[in-house]
């Protein structure tokens, strides 16, 4: 009788999530879930941390934090079906409580607004196709370029997150920075330390093509924390808690100031990250997973674009900044992810790290890093389709992947590899090659860049 159910329960997935047609297993599906939960759970701590810098309530914004990532994960895995988690984004929290609030004097309250009248407006904007327009028109090398890109920014993230390299800059007379950029971290100390030892652990899981090899990495990583005094276990051994209240941020909006130019440029900055951010992750990744079609475009993006702009809409209405298509959603890919029922699994690690809070927030950046970092070379594959002989093809190119990581940013990234290609297609006599919309699209760049960040 079991297994009937078993059976029943496996037919209401494939026929959910198309399984078989995509070639997947429940199994699989919920191990890469799992893995891209605990590669992005850093965002339960580090977003509170950053928004309650403008005086929110740091309890409430976790509630809001993990609550939006749960509803809008879910949009995508039901109506998208496809395996990309979502949550508030680092960069736009931190345009939120760093230039909105502290930099120009705004309140939260109308940072929080400008979140909201931006999911309203991408909401439209993705009925009417205007998003999924701008997917299209991106070149299909520079598709490939951004999933380079995104790898090498990703395994950036995971380096400097545990320490293995740092800020070499210092500051010098007069407010200046000398130095380099970056250089090799205190590798001896421990947290640099326990992430080369996970790097070790998880490159051996994965060269014995052990299933879920990088979920099992962070694990023992994160056990073999323990004894080294990097991974802390929670006060009073107590994992489990009820989730605050959201009351302190829950629908707080300040409309008086709508109508400003400050609230314009703020808006249009938001829109404009979080647009780039989000399209170059959705091309990215699935680039990586050969979900592209025979046109080389996003399988239903305009569905998981709408599960962008809902999670907006609802994250601050909730009271949490940006809500956007998480690149460390590779990770699950990475893993065999390849339907909604990855999405599903992660949103279903959301909501138990609702209750979970301590437990969840014990896993420290050193046990995530390594699976980043290896994130970073599974998506370096598609470089090898790039056609480096045709130098208006290649330049481009290499601007998209070494302008991310450089830059820290997915958007400069795609910002410099189309305005080169229509450069230099433009100013080869190749015109041809470029869309309306491509120049439109470099028209509204080259403004982003007069105007200033």
């Amino acid at each position: 009788m079991s297994i009937n159910k078993n059976n029943t329960s496996i037919s209401i997935l494939d026929h959910q999530f198309k399984l078989t047609e995509n070639n997947t297993t429940p199994k699989t599906e919920m191990i890469a879930g799992m893995t891209t939960f605990m590669t992005m759970a850093y965002i339960l701590i580090v977003n509170p941390a950053v928004l309650s810098a403008t005086g929110m309530d740091f309890k409430a914004l976790f509630t809001a934090t993990t609550l939006s990532a749960i509803i809008a994960t879910l949009i995508m895995a039901f109506y998208a079906n496809l395996p990309f988690a979502l949550a508030p984004g680092i960069g736009a929290g931190a345009f939120f409580a760093v230039t909105v609030v502290l930099g120009m004097g705004y309140s939260w309250q109308f940072a929080l607004t400008a979140v909201f009248i931006e999911g309203i407006i991408f909401i439209l904007l993705t009925f009417s196709n205007v998003r999924e327009a701008i997917i299209q028109a991106i070149p299909i090398q520079l598709k490939k370029a951004v999933s380079a890109g995104i790898g090498l920014f990703i395994a950036f993230l995971g380096l400097y997150n545990s320490g293995i390299v740092i800020t070499g800059m210092h500051h010098a007379g007069g407010g200046k920075l000398e130095g380099i950029p970056v250089t090799l971290g205190h590798i001896t100390s421990k947290s640099p330390l326990l992430a080369l030892i996970g790097l070790i652990v998880t490159g051996i899981l994965l060269a014995r093509n052990v299933k879920g090899a990088l979920l099992i990495g962070i694990l023992i990583t994160t056990t073999l924390g323990i004894p080294m005094g990097v991974t802390q276990l929670p006060e009073g051994l107590k994992f489990v808690s009820m989730p605050p209240s959201l009351k302190p941020i829950l629908l707080q909006f300040e409309w008086s100031n709508i109508l400003t130019l400050d609230m314009a440029i703020v808006l249009f900055t938001f829109l404009f990250v979080d647009m780039f951010d989000t399209i170059g992750t959705l091309v990215g990744v699935a680039t990586k997973a050969d979900m592209l079609d025979e046109k080389g475009n996003v399988p239903n993006a305009k569905q998981a674009l709408l599960a962008d702009a809902i999670g907006t809409t609802i994250g601050a209405m909730l009271g949490t900044s940006t809500v956007t298509t998480y690149v460390e959603s590779a990770s699950g890919v990475a893993d065999g992810g390849r339907t909604g029922l990855t999405a599903l699994s992660t949103a279903i690690m959301f909501t138990i790290a609702l209750f979970l809070s301590p437990l969840f927030s014990m896993i420290p950046s050193a046990a995530t890093s390594p699976a980043l970092i290896l994130v970073g070379l599974f998506m370096l594959s598609p470089v090898k389709a790039i056609n480096l002989d045709d130098f208006t093809e290649a330049i481009p190119a290499f601007l998209t992947i070494v302008m991310m990581p450089l830059t820290y940013s997915i958007a400069n990234g795609i910002i410099f590899g189309i305005l080169s290609y229509v450069f230099l297609k433009l100013l080869t006599g190749r015109q041809k090659e470029i869309s309306y919309l491509l120049y439109i699209i470099s028209i509204l760049f080259i403004i982003k860049i007069v105007i200033g960040k």
